[in-house]
């Protein structure tokens, strides 16, 4: 029986029409909102409390609850004031390929079930090693973003040091429990987590010293030998290429010659910075990155895709086909003719998968490589202008010189110039809260060296200076009224 939530193309195409409107007339007001919500999850969680709906309403008023409930009180990425976490206001195209990934509804697993998206995956893969400058052996594989691409590119290290340790796991590996990942100083909490899912453990996360922020090749020679002489056993070394924190870039090249030297896997978690090969003018920052043995670099940031496209590759395709090795005849096969199954769920943690590949490949046609390193420079560009403003503002004081587009600052007016450390750190965390409150803005904040301080990343290349002059002008306003 065919009811009214039957999925006709009439209805998708009614319905299609006036989202689209209603989606477009989003971005054209977005400066009109407030960048979030100044609500409390507990009073938000009350207007979903219903109970489990048994019969139909009209889609209409459904939508409209959508947007009442749902729009008004989200955080607002497309928003030029918003300058929090590393989440991409995404390209109109791109949001239009998702909703055709959705309509297709591809499992990418396997080649029978996606017989044209497995491909396109494929190629992306190959434009991102060629980027990178990756040799013909590489080959990669998208993830749901920089955790699981992060954790796979660690265990491609792991089978590629101790061969076996996929069947026999941890307990019949003796040189497992003495191994260590040797990481940077302000390394991404999923590397840790990582060593805890690998049965590793956290203990066997072992920090390098770090050097103005970032990662001290000589200290990571003196830390990887150490370790060796304590009896423990360096699985791999995993470099930073734009921090969470800060934004700044170990530096790749020096680091790839120590672990070149010592025959240790190198891993670059580039999921922030790896974008950064876009751009001619930013591309130094990663010098070195094509050493790596393994890679992690999420699109969905600095390429401004919608959530979730992160990718993982590998110089040597044999390590990650190595990574994991179970057996499904009902799902994997290798075709005649082929020496490598095209079947993606082989060479990652997931079965069911979008076809997330379809949105970047769609941009990369449209757009070309080009538009994404000048929306990238714009982003940095707009860092560089607020640092050079906070730097001559005497009620602000930069921590650090940006090199992405991520910085940390304080905000200092004169009545805590002789106050305790604590009262201004305290200072900077309400100023950040209440300011997000306001709905004119948005900012996160972490902690640098023992001290509280307020972050920006600049995600919107819509962003102008007359924003970061609103910026400045709302914290201050926010700081007189604590």
């Amino acid at each position: 029986m065919i009811t009214t939530a039957d999925p006709s193309a009439e209805t998708l195409r009614e319905a299609g029409h006036r989202l689209i409107d209603r989606m477009a007339d989003y971005l054209d007001g977005i400066e009109s909102r407030p960048v979030s919500t100044p609500h409390a999850p507990a009073h938000i969680a009350t207007r979903f409390a219903e109970p489990l709906p048994l019969t139909a309403r009209p889609a209409e008023e459904v939508w409209d609850d959508a947007w009442e409930m749902v729009v008004a009180d989200s955080i607002h990425f497309a928003h030029p004031m918003y300058m929090g976490h590393q989440v991409a206001p995404p390209l109109p195209h791109a949001v239009l390929a998702d909703t055709l990934a959705s309509l297709l509804n591809q499992s990418i697993a396997v080649w029978e079930m996606s017989p044209t998206g497995t491909l396109v995956e494929a190629q992306v893969i190959r434009w991102l090693a060629e980027l990178l400058g990756f040799p013909a052996t590489a080959d990669g594989t998208l993830v749901s973003g920089g955790s699981a691409a992060n954790l796979t590119g660690l265990l491609a290290a792991r089978e590629a040091r101790f061969p076996g340790s996929w069947t026999a796991g941890v307990a019949r590996t003796p040189e497992l429990e003495r191994a260590v990942l040797v990481v940077s100083p302000h390394a991404h909490y999923c590397i840790e987590r990582s060593a805890g899912l690998m049965g590793l453990g956290s203990d066997a996360v072992v920090s390098v010293p770090e050097r103005d922020g970032r990662m001290d090749p000589a200290a990571l020679e003196e830390v990887l030998r150490a370790v060796r002489r304590e009896g423990r056993i360096p699985l791999a070394v995993a470099a930073t290429a734009g921090s969470t924190a800060t934004g700044l870039f170990d530096p790749l090249d020096e680091i790839a010659d120590v672990a070149a030297r010592e025959r240790v896997w190198l891993h670059v978690d580039g999921a922030h910075g790896a974008s950064f090969l876009l751009s001619d003018a930013l591309r130094h920052h990663v010098r070195g990155i094509e050493r790596a043995d393994s890679i992690a670099w999420d699109p969905h940031k600095m390429m401004f895709m919608p959530i979730s496209l992160g990718a993982v590759l590998v110089r040597d395709r044999r390590h990650l086909d190595t990574a994991f090795q179970q057996k499904a005849p009902y799902l994997f096969h290798i075709r005649p003719g082929e020496e490598r199954s095209r079947d993606m769920g082989k060479r990652t943690l997931q079965c069911s998968r979008r076809f997330d590949a379809l949105k970047l490949w769609i941009c990369l046609r449209h757009y070309g490589a080009n538009f994404f390193g000048a929306i990238i420079e714009k982003t940095v560009q707009n860092t560089q202008l607020l640092h050079h403003r906070l730097s001559e503002a005497a009620d602000f004081e930069p921590a650090h010189a940006p090199e992405a587009n991520i910085l940390c600052f304080r905000h200092l007016p004169d009545r805590l110039r002789d106050t305790s450390d604590a009262e201004i750190d305290t200072f900077q965390a309400a100023v950040r809260e209440r300011y997000n409150a306001s709905g004119r803005g948005w900012i996160t904040t972490t902690v640098l060296a023992g001290r509280r301080v307020l972050r920006v990343t600049m995600m919107n290349p819509h962003t102008g200076g007359e924003h970061l002059d609103r910026l400045l002008e709302g914290l201050r306003e926010t700081g007189q009224s604590i």
